[in-house]
């Protein structure tokens, strides 16, 4: 039994009045307060923050804050691995530590439209203390609103999160110099062929699941491990492990040469890409990150990743050169070189 069903289990839905979410729910009265009586204030009881019941939070820091924001809009919100709630909170804490910070505070607000099911909301829920709480990290503040139907998608979700920087910290693109060696986390292009799989029209059969998850536990270890050493580090969500190194290539003038035979992905992802015509490269991630390391460290980086909780399959994938400044240029499994082009247009849209 894996851990979010014991939670699902230890936290069962409180009967309601109501089975759907109304636009009465969003009016600031007795149903907006039942609703959150029974849902947020039941979750989250454990939260100093919450309880205060304020329109904001009280919470410490000591040293360089570390601030991101992020909107979640994903059709569907229930997927393979996953849900939304999950996805806004992993989004964020990851985030935060693609910064070189220790996440520890989010906010949450709920856009939920007319008609939804109050027992998806609580699955939601769920899925936000499940993964909150994997992450180390507490919800201090939120709001809920609610939209007519058919001006909102079920739920949509925005996140704020704050964080300490981590000491040994110093994560910038200046940093990126030639020769160092470009790290992958883990395996590429799941979330996307996951979220595939459960799209009308578009099934086929799989038990490929996201790989939502936070990373910020990993990336604190290797921060306490390599500091300095690593010069960036990037989630490569929407648009791929190609459009961050696209972006990265261009705004740091040098070249990016990657080796395809060292990318790591499951066979059903790639079996699945290459049926449905997609090049991995663009598919998004949720659950890995690159990394810019110098050159003398790497593969002991490698190393010590794979032996964090997400970085079993870790792997050296390129290295950063001068040449061809801004273009990310890529081996294939026969020897030739093509470029990797910055995506056009979107690929899957709706995808986190």
């Amino acid at each position: 039994m894996t851990d979010r069903i014991k939670m699902q289990l230890q936290c069962p839905m409180p009967e309601l009045d109501y089975e759907i979410i109304t636009l009465a729910h969003g009016s600031g009265g007795k149903l907006t307060n039942a609703l959150l009586e029974s849902t947020v204030f039941q979750l989250f009881t454990e939260n100093d923050g919450i309880e205060r019941r304020h329109d904001g939070a009280l919470i410490p820091l000591e040293g360089k804050a570390v601030f991101s924001t992020d909107s979640f809009v994903i059709s569907p919100i229930f997927f393979p691995g996953g849900n939304i709630g999950e996805l806004a909170v992993n989004g964020t804490v990851n985030d935060i530590a693609m910064c070189g910070g220790i996440p520890k505070y989010l906010s949450l607000a709920f856009i939920i439209e007319e008609g939804m099911k109050i027992k998806d909301l609580w699955e939601v829920m769920i899925g936000v203390k499940y993964a909150a709480g994997k992450a180390g990290v507490t919800i201090v503040t939120g709001d809920t609103k609610v939209v007519e139907k058919g001006k909102g998608d079920k739920i949509f979700i925005n996140t704020t999160g704050i964080g300490t920087l981590h000491p040994n910290a110093d994560i910038r693109i200046s940093n990126i110099k030639p020769g160092d060696k470009i790290i992958v986390s883990g395996q590429i292009a799941t979330h996307g062929i996951a979220i595939l799989s459960v799209r009308r029209g578009l099934e086929f059969e799989s038990d490929i699941e996201s790989d939502t998850r936070n990373l910020n536990k990993s990336v604190e270890k290797m921060l306490d491990l390599y500091g300095k050493q690593i010069h960036l580090m990037r989630d490569p969500t929407r648009g791929g492990v190609s459009s961050t190194l696209n972006e990265l290539a261009r705004d740091t003038h040098l070249g990016f040469e990657l080796e395809q035979i060292s990318l790591p992905m499951d066979k059903q992802v790639s079996g699945a890409c290459e049926m449905l015509g997609l090049d991995p490269l663009y598919v998004a991630n949720e659950g890995i990150f690159l990394a810019f390391v110098e050159a003398s460290v790497a593969d002991v980086f490698v190393e010590d990743l794979r032996r964090q909780e997400y970085g079993q399959d870790a792997a050296i994938i390129g290295t950063v050169v001068e040449d061809h400044p801004g273009t990310v240029l890529i081996r294939s499994d026969f020897g030739g070189m093509r470029v990797v082009h910055m995506q056009v247009g979107e690929q899957l849209p709706r995808i986190c």
